[in-house]
């Protein structure tokens, strides 16, 4: 058994108030409590054991409706925490140029198949296929401050316009292959087809690849006045359309960049160790091609964190993003093992600052690992597409509020974090304790037996209905 829950967490008590106009009723905003708060403390995030540990919440069956039914939205609760939390956050943020907005994506993996828009997503370096909802996710780091901004459902193509039932339609005799090159051949070849179909047209543009969600997610970003200068992202969103965006809106960028990414050989000025110009081979040259070539001398030391890189910069042209600035970078002196190579706008920044700044993308690492671990961001049991989203912003406003206690108080509130979200998580369940002593304490006082209150308190989680 688990601890009954007798008031919501007092992170939840204190910061709630801002989202009540929100709700059509004080039954729909205790709800809301109640869920962020069985998010925070509860080991089993399932709705079942939140209805079993809260003493004041409703059953499983108003809870779910909770979520499916209930006309709250999503987007204005959302809108609403980032509304509030940058007030909330000022004191301890850094200056506007200093701050970025991370672009990334994730997997919330299901079993089974009853979930709607949930398909086979690649798991980006373990080879496997997953079955899974596959969101695009923005997170604002500015110093100590960091929390998830916003999020968009990626849907692939071939689920989203039911690809292969409309070849199936269409083709019934021809057998989809499903080696990758193959399939896009017979992209190419059914495609312009069935685009004629209104129906299936109309699905079509409803596609939306993960660069152009990415792009929403700046655009909002914007729209809801985060305070940002740089856009920290993978090199699976470095693309023409992405830089066009970001340059257009005056922002500045880092990403990974990919190895078999080309570089114009003509910009590339590298001197051998006589100081002799190196002449590098054709037009243009990869990047894995590149690293190679490079003198051992060129690369020096960079500290960063008490850790030591060794580094190599250059101004270069890349077709399509023109010209940048790429850091070549090995943790061993010796030059062994896998290098990093990360590409910027910013041809005027220090290595130092360019590393720096790509590292602060870590908090979407830790994110995706609390928000599975702690808050069970995967946890959710909604089926249909109107109702998926709203456990994902929930988990956004319990990551926020935890997000706020772990903030430093007093001199030096821009240096660190006084406490991680886990410290911040078991802070919640002490505090919750300590209702729970002092309401036992207060039913004793009014001359009822313990047996009495210890059957109150766990009828619920015993499957009887307390009175």
């Amino acid at each position: 058994m688990e601890l009954p829950i007798v008031a919501p967490a007092p992170v939840v008590t204190e910061h709630a108030a801002v989202f009540r106009d929100l709700f059509d009723n004080q039954c729909q905003f205790r709800h809301f409590q109640h869920y962020v708060t069985g998010l925070i403390v509860l080991p089993r995030k399932s709705l079942t054991n939140m209805a079993r540990c809260i003493l004041d919440s409703a059953d499983k069956t108003n809870l779910s409706r909770f979520l499916a039914e209930a006309p709250w939205r999503e987007g204005e609760v959302n809108r609403r925490r980032i509304r509030y939390m940058l007030p909330q956050t000022k004191p301890h943020r850094h200056r506007r140029r200093e701050s970025l907005v991370l672009l990334d994506d994730t997997l919330c993996e299901h079993v089974g198949s009853l979930f709607d828009d949930v398909d086979r997503h690649d798991h980006h370096g373990d080879g496997t296929y997953p079955l899974a909802h596959h969101p695009v996710t923005s997170f604002y780091v500015s110093g100590p401050v960091r929390f998830p901004l916003n999020l968009r459902l990626y849907r692939r193509y071939e689920e989203l316009t039911q690809w292969e039932v409309a070849v199936a339609k269409h083709f019934p005799d021809l057998k989809i292959p499903t080696e990758k090159k193959a399939r896009n051949r017979l992209h190419t070849q059914v495609d312009p087809v069935w685009l004629q179909d209104p129906e299936f047209q109309a699905l079509h543009e409803q596609f939306r690849t993960k660069i152009a969600l990415a792009m929403e997610l700046v655009e909002a970003a914007i729209r809801h006045k985060v305070p940002f200068g740089v856009v920290v992202f993978d090199a699976w969103y470095l693309a023409e359309d992405v830089v066009r965006v970001l340059e257009r809106r005056r922002k500045d960028w880092i990403s990974l960049l990919k190895k078999h990414r080309l570089l114009e050989t003509a910009s590339v000025q590298l001197r051998d160790a006589n100081g002799w110009a190196l002449q590098l081979p054709g037009p243009h040259l990869a990047v894995e091609a590149l690293v190679p070539l490079i003198p051992a001398q060129a690369y020096r030391p960079v500290n960063i964190r008490a850790h030591t890189y060794w580094c190599v910069t250059l101004s270069v042209r890349i077709p399509g993003l023109g010209q940048v600035r790429i850091v070549v970078s090995f943790e061993q002196e010796s030059l062994t093992g896998r290098s990093v190579v990360l590409v910027t706008n910013r041809v005027d920044w220090s290595t130092a600052k360019i590393i720096s700044l790509y590292l602060q993308r870590w908090p979407t690492e830790t994110f995706d690992q609390d928000s599975t671990g702690h808050l069970g961001v995967n946890a959710y049991r909604m089926r249909s597409a109107e109702a998926i989203g709203k456990p994902w912003c929930l988990v956004f406003v319990a990551y926020a509020l935890w997000h706020l206690t772990c903030l430093p108080v007093g001199p030096g509130r821009t240096q660190g974090l006084m406490h991680t979200i886990g410290d911040a998580c078991r802070q919640q369940g002490r505090a919750l304790i300590q209702n729970l002593l002092v309401f036992v304490h207060d039913q004793l006082s009014q001359c009822l037996t313990i047996d009495h209150v210890f059957a109150w308190l766990f009828a619920k989680q015993r499957g009887m209905v307390p009175t």
